[in-house]
């Protein structure tokens, strides 16, 4: 085969690399827990490898590549943004003041329950799932730490309710990027998510409501909360101004200004409140910025300082999401050699010939679009290319694009976390401090999306199309002029 003769490899051929990939990724990833980001380059050596087989050439892997990457670029900036964001809240006691009201006021028996309600309000509100994590999540999570409770379940109640926010939430760039998408009004499709969104949310306040009630306060627990509220409080000056850095995120997300604009605006403020209340030094607070937080920064002596209070109060910092960048980059390699390869498409084409009933057709396109997240990790272009492939298939089984646009948020928008090869699968683990498929099982709200949507389907033709929009009259006969035409 020439260098230029490129040919679509055979369903046979793609289901070869795409098998490979799969277990490379589960054996490598799951089972023996090898790195992430190697995992990925060897399944992106493989389709570069079966691409290149087809006639594809590895300069088209790179430029494709590169087209991903100025896509992810805002995400990659917000992404540093958030590190910078920890380390100014933690020097300015901003995420001091959240933990240490919280574990005078929160009981452990009800964490669960409201790290889910004050996330799923917060995400609501700015309409991101990155911020509301990496902010009152990393106080959540520092709470759940001082009391001895599962990080995992508070992981899983966090990304539960950070999600419900970017699901549901007219500010969110992902509802309204999968109501365009679709092409769905922006406020139908937020409506007809709330076939799903509300069982989910019941189900995960019902499970961490009950899973609380098993917590038992003991003394050992008890006294260590007070060993961090008299840590926390001798440490930082927990005046109300510190919660001003929080205000500026909430206020600039409900006016819509530039994300990034709003996260270094309230980063400069926090640097601004620890120059003035905690006593930092300048050399400090850049220092936080970057490196990330330490309590030796305040002055007091390490030995004088609990180990559980340095553990909880030292992180942040624009280095610590190095890291994630990287794998971003891994990420986008992986995706580029799959998407040159074919392979993905060549099966998902064949597989929409034996769609007939509205069930088959949306759980397809459920499965889709999980494995397309999975694979490309960028969710404005799964979005089009589920639109792409079921679009019309949704429309000849005379189904409303709100359906398709609820589809495409219940198996991307929700799920792409629960992965650890994806971009913001790596950004949660890394910012909550645990194991993707270690909060998975708690990650209620994510796993309850997707199985709801699929059930409306297959339930159809006994519940009246309950949960299902079909398109009335009108709409057929204006689809039908469009496909004349």
């Amino acid at each position: 085969m020439s260098q230029n003769e490129v040919k679509r490899p055979t369903v046979r051929m793609a289901l070869i690399p795409i098998a490979l990939s799969l277990i490379i990724f589960i054996v490598g990833i799951g089972v023996l827990q090898y790195q992430a980001e190697l995992m990925l380059i060897f399944a992106g050596v493989l389709f570069s490898l079966f691409a290149k087989f087809y006639g594809h050439n590895w300069e088209t892997i790179i430029t494709v590549m590169g087209e991903k990457i100025k896509t992810a670029l805002p995400a990659i900036l917000i992404l540093f943004s958030i590190g910078l964001l920890i380390g100014t809240w933690m020097i300015s006691g901003t995420i001091p003041f959240f933990v240490y009201y919280g574990l005078e006021i929160i009981n452990p028996t009800y964490l669960y329950v409201l790290a889910f309600i004050t996330t799923a309000i917060v995400s609501t509100c700015t309409g991101t799932s990155w911020g509301s994590a990496g902010t009152i999540g990393v106080a959540l999570m520092s709470i759940a730490q001082t009391m001895d409770l599962s990080m995992a379940i508070t992981a899983g109640a966090v990304v539960s309710g950070a999600y419900f926010g970017d699901k549901l939430s007219p500010l969110s760039d992902t509802t309204n990027m999968s109501a365009l998408a679709a092409g769905s009004n922006l406020y139908e499709h937020i409506k007809h998510m709330l076939y799903t969104a509300v069982p989910s949310s019941i189900i995960a306040i019902i499970i961490f409501y009950f899973v609380g009630l098993q917590i038992d306060s003991s003394p050992t627990q008890l006294t260590s909360i007070e060993e961090m509220l008299t840590g926390i409080s001798e440490l930082f000056s927990l005046t109300p101004l510190v919660l001003l850095p929080a205000v500026i995120v909430i206020t600039g997300s409900l006016m819509k200004k530039n994300p990034l604009i709003v996260l270094f605006c309230s980063a400069v403020t926090a640097m601004i409140i620890a120059l003035l209340f905690q006593h930092a030094t300048v050399a400090n607070l850049f220092t936080a910025a970057v490196e990330g937080f330490n309590t030796e920064m305040l002055g007091v002596a390490p030995e004088l300082i609990s180990a559980d209070i340095q553990e909880l109060l030292n992180r942040g910092g624009l280095y610590s999401m190095y890291n994630a960048t990287f794998f971003v980059f891994c990420a986008f390699f992986f995706a580029s050699a799959l998407e040159v390869s074919q392979a993905l498409n060549v099966i998902l084409e064949k597989v929409i010939a034996y769609l007939k009933s509205i069930g088959s057709v949306i759980f397809a396109s459920l499965v889709t679009g999980f494995a397309v997240i999975n694979c490309t990790s960028n969710a404005l272009v799964t979005y089009f290319l589920i639109k792409d492939i079921y679009g019309d298939v949704y429309k000849k089984r005379n189904l409303h694009p709100v359906n398709l646009s609820r589809s495409m948020e219940d198996s991307v928008t929700i799920t792409e976390v629960l992965m650890p090869w994806t971009v913001s699968g790596v950004f949660m683990a890394t910012t909550l401090g645990v194991g993707n498929f270690e909060f998975l099982p708690w990650a209620v709200f994510n796993l309850g999306g997707i199985v709801f949507s699929a059930l409306y389907g297959f339930l159809a033709p006994y519940t009246n199309s309950f949960g299902i929009k079909k398109l009335n009259s009108q709409q057929v006969t204006e689809e039908k002029n469009q496909q004349v035409m």
